[in-house]
């Protein structure tokens, strides 16, 4: 398995929001071990930019907490596989379980209405 792993970060571990985050590991996993990690500050928040930038880095799949369709959608256009619901643990520990197929995963979309409020659905 070789993969680039983008995960949000609020605090060293998963941000349960994903457009919250102050930044993102970038892990590189070489025939199932991980090689290398990384923390990049991303860009400003706009809606359609970090699945870009993200993309831009090399990334094949992206581990969040919770993320809105419309990002999902656009990761997705980017041919970036994206998995959401996980745990707010830190991104060593996510990937270990990842490559050893254990990590567990709820469904975590989150929505905005109209006040730009934002709202998540396990």
């Amino acid at each position: 398995m070789n993969k680039t792993i983008a995960i949000p970060l609020q605090g060293g571990i998963l941000c349960a929001h994903f457009g919250h985050c102050e930044t993102f590991a970038i892990v590189k996993v070489v025939n199932g071990e991980i090689t290398d990690i990384q923390e990049r500050t991303p860009p400003e928040h706009v809606p359609g930019v970090y699945p870009r930038w993200v993309a831009e880095l090399g990334a094949t799949d992206v581990i969040a907490g919770g993320m809105g369709q419309k990002a999902i959608q656009l990761f997705h256009e980017q041919k970036i596989n994206v998995f959401i619901g996980a745990p707010l643990i830190n991104p060593k520990e996510l990937v270990t379980n990842f490559i050893e197929d254990k990590l567990e995963l709820s469904a975590n979309y989150c929505d905005h209405d109209e006040n730009h409020s934002h709202g998540c659905n396990k």
